[in-house]
């Protein structure tokens, strides 16, 4: 388990959704390095592992990240799938001083932890010697994207050659056989020899069983057989393989890159009252921007004077433009709608909101689906037992039954290409990071696939009432004193107390008397009454503000009549005490979500039953859920909810969706904890989802969202592997080919990518 920071234990609910998950990843501090970020974390790091790295590790902190004294990362480019990434790391992983590293896939980076301050360029040097190349990790390019024939051709040049000296070689044939022939051999060797040779430098790196291996055994035994044609085939059926796997591999990051692009490289800096142009990266907390409309917010800001509308549907998925008001704070990424605005900026550099989600997008790619990482562990043993296997196929029947050498040499090589796992390996992460896009996109961040397959078992959901299923800004609606009690002398003795809490009721309390003017005096010794209310001393008198339940005595006949009352209406009330005298009530009133009620009903479309659990008194919860038609469970303590919640656990899958600190050890007892985005930090932390626009239909959505990822990954494991059957089949019985075997494993991989992109477009049934 991650140790929360001081930071983060001190810190305050805010009031931006986006920011309010700022303690949920790591607060990264640049030193900027040549070709190199260095970072030092301010919060605990993710101690899950990357991809590839042991499953084990991911179920707990290992202590490695807290020792490390230097962090550093790169941008791994030519990355075209999860076990390109899982390449990467196990060559970095070997470096003697490492102490930790993972490739997150999604966002293509490398990052690393050491105690040594000078390995990067020992670790830059391995990811060249691997076949890849690295940049500056987040780097923008500041060339225009090439547009026309010329740089797909060049892309592209070596298939391209590949072919044309085939097709050459093809049209000779009949008039040049042996010409042909050598055409065919030589095209082969100058293709396979990149292969080749990154398959050697993976093999010394640690991985030596990858495809490239594999694909060059297989060229070089079918020139060995003298199927010179059927090798140069093989080869340019792979190589077009890979293409359309590094497409694909764009199209699932493509997400990920919009996201990026939302921070302009530049802003508007007010210096002295003029107008300075500088970069993004230069600027600091209390900077003063100006912003002009249709462009975006290079960092969160606040607004300085006057009110703006702002596009935040990049960020929150609200299509319609909100308004801001004056010391009202803005996200970055967003747009200017309506006119000139000046802001103060309000984030250090590496933790605006985009970067936030960022980070929240590569904590949830290290915390797999637990069917990842068995595909992992799976992989790990597959490819060799399948050599092993290919090996008998080659030796028995020759060896056993006098079968030719070359029938079974043939089939040998086409069975090891058939058997290569990489199908098999991108169908699981392939769903899940689109899954996991299209659920940012409809404002749903959930915290890796793990949580996401979790949201599609769920059989029941457990709401916190306050700020979940009601808005969480209750009115003080009625103040009713007792005999001889003036109620502006109750009321301003009562809010002393409560100044300084952060409790709503408590807050609402104390607005309430200052807009009547009601000077308040200073309380000493205040206290939360857990479960109960609060008390203080004022002038050496002490007064409570009490929960009718909490009382040690019964009320006065009035009184516990009016109680019954207002809590029959759904408020909340609370009882008036100087020592134990009564003087008087208050009462409140929250207000439902506009959506609470169809999101309820949503989950019962589902077949998922809601239940609300609340500290009210059973009367105000029976209110409440009359509304909305849902169960409930009144008059409970943060440790009751707990139990319940715990109880409720031992029987189904339960999700629990909460706001508050209180709400935080029901969230972690449940099978998912998923939070409101205008929450406070701890419970956002604890959450393995966050509805970031506090939007409650989004949450049947989420489910609809796994359950369809769950489908999609079942779907492409049966694509992957019944492909991979009915080939391994006709090779054995001589029926397809090497190239046809090719062609089965890069076209499994190709369709189950492709599967998995339909989730980008995902569409709610409920919408």
């Amino acid at each position: 388990m991650c140790t929360k920071h001081e930071a983060c234990r001190t810190n305050k609910a805010v009031a931006n959704p986006t920011q309010a998950s700022s303690c949920a990843s790591p607060k990264i501090t640049s030193i900027k390095m040549a070709g190199v970020e260095s970072t030092g974390s301010e919060c605990c790091a993710s101690s899950t592992c990357g991809s590839g790295s042991d499953p084990s590790d991911e179920e707990g902190d290992s202590g490695l990240s807290s020792q490390a004294r230097f962090s550093h990362s790169w941008k791994i480019n030519g990355m075209d799938c999860p076990s390109c990434a899982r390449k990467v790391e196990t060559a970095v992983n070997k470096i003697q001083g490492i102490t930790e590293a993972k490739v997150l896939f999604a966002t293509e980076k490398l990052i690393i932890k050491s105690n040594d301050a000078s390995i990067a360029a020992l670790v830059e040097r391995t990811i060249l010697d691997t076949g890849f190349t690295f940049s500056a990790p987040n780097q923008k390019s500041t060339q225009p994207k090439p547009t026309g024939w010329l740089p797909i051709i060049k892309q592209n040049g070596q298939i391209i050659a590949i072919a044309a000296a085939m097709a050459f070689a093809g049209l000779i044939k009949p008039y040049q056989p042996q010409l042909s022939e050598w055409l065919f051999i030589l095209t082969c060797l100058v293709g396979l020899y990149p292969i080749a040779k990154k398959a050697i430098s993976l093999a010394k790196s640690g991985t030596p069983f990858a495809i490239e291996t594999l694909m060059s055994v297989a060229a070089i035994g079918a020139l060995y057989l003298g199927e010179s044609v059927e090798a140069a085939m093989v080869l340019l059926l792979f190589l077009i393989g890979e293409r359309l796997e590094a497409f694909a591999a764009s199209r699932a990051r493509s997400g990920v890159q919009a996201l990026m692009e939302l921070v302009p490289e530049t802003a508007t800096k007010i210096i002295d009252g003029k107008r300075v142009e500088v970069s993004a990266s230069e600027l600091n907390l209390g900077d003063v921007i100006e912003v002009a409309p249709g462009a975006r917010l290079p960092a969160d800001g606040k607004i300085i004077a006057g009110a703006a509308s702002f596009d935040e549907s990049a960020l929150t998925g609200e299509s319609i433009p909100v308004e801001r008001l004056a010391n009202e704070s803005v996200m970055a990424g967003a747009v200017v709608v309506d006119k000139v605005v000046r802001l103060t900026i309000t984030s250090r550099q590496g933790e605006n909101a985009i970067d936030r989600i960022l980070h929240l997008i590569e904590e949830a790619e290290s915390r797999k689906a637990p069917l990842e990482r068995f595909l992992d562990r799976f992989s790990r043993w597959y490819t060799p037992l399948m050599m092993l296997v290919s090996l008998l196929v080659i030796i028995t029947p020759p060896l056993l039954f006098a079968q030719p050498w070359e029938t079974w040499v043939y089939r040998g090589l086409a069975l090891l290409l058939i058997a290569c796992p990489c199908a098999l390996v991108i169908s699981t992460p392939a769903a899940i990071t689109s899954g996991l896009a299209a659920a940012a996109r409809r404002g749903a961040l959930i915290k890796g696939g793990a949580a996401l397959e979790q949201l599609g078992h769920v059989q029941t959901v457990a709401f916190d009432k306050t700020g979940t299923l009601t808005k969480g800004k209750p009115e003080v609606t009625d103040v009713v004193p007792a005999d001889h009690i003036d109620s502006v002398w109750l009321l301003k003795h009562i809010a002393a107390i409560e100044v300084g809490s952060s409790h709503p009721l408590a807050s609402s309390l104390v607005k309430h008397a200052e807009s009547k003017g009601i000077e308040l005096p200073e309380a000493s010794d205040k206290q939360a009454l857990i479960g109960s209310g609060i008390q203080g001393v004022i002038d050496g008198e002490l007064f409570r503000a009490l929960a009718p339940s909490k009382l040690e005595f019964e009320l006065d006949f009035a009184l516990n009549q009016r109680v019954a009352e207002l809590e029959d209406q759904g408020k909340t009330v609370i009882v008036a005490l100087k020592q134990d005298q009564v003087l008087g009530l208050i009462a409140w009133q929250d207000t439902l979500r506009e959506d609470a009620k169809q999101a309820v009903k949503a989950l019962k479309a589902l077949g998922i039953s809601s239940i609300m659990l609340t500290g009210d008194n059973p009367r105000s919860a029976s209110a409440i859920s009359s509304q909305i038609d849902i169960d409930f469970q009144a008059s409970l303590l943060p440790q009751d909810k707990v139990h319940f919640v715990e109880q409720l656990s031992s029987r189904n899958k339960v999700a629990m969706v909460g706001d508050g600190i209180n709400d935080a050890p029901a969230m972690k007892a449940a099978s998912i904890g998923i939070a409101m985005g205008g929450g406070t930090d701890v419970a956002l932390e604890t959450a393995d989802a966050a509805i970031t626009h506090n939007r409650l239909v989004e949450l049947p959505a989420m489910i609809e969202l796994s359950r369809a990822t769950l489908n999609n990954i079942r779907q492409n494991i049966a694509l992957a592997l019944g492909l991979k059957g009915v080939f391994l089949v006709t090779s054995l019985l001589g029926i397809t080919g090497l190239w046809v075997a090719v062609l089965a494993d890069s076209g499994a991989t190709a369709i189950v990518t492709l599967n998995a992109l339909r989730l980008l477009k995902f569409e709610s049934k409920l919408d």
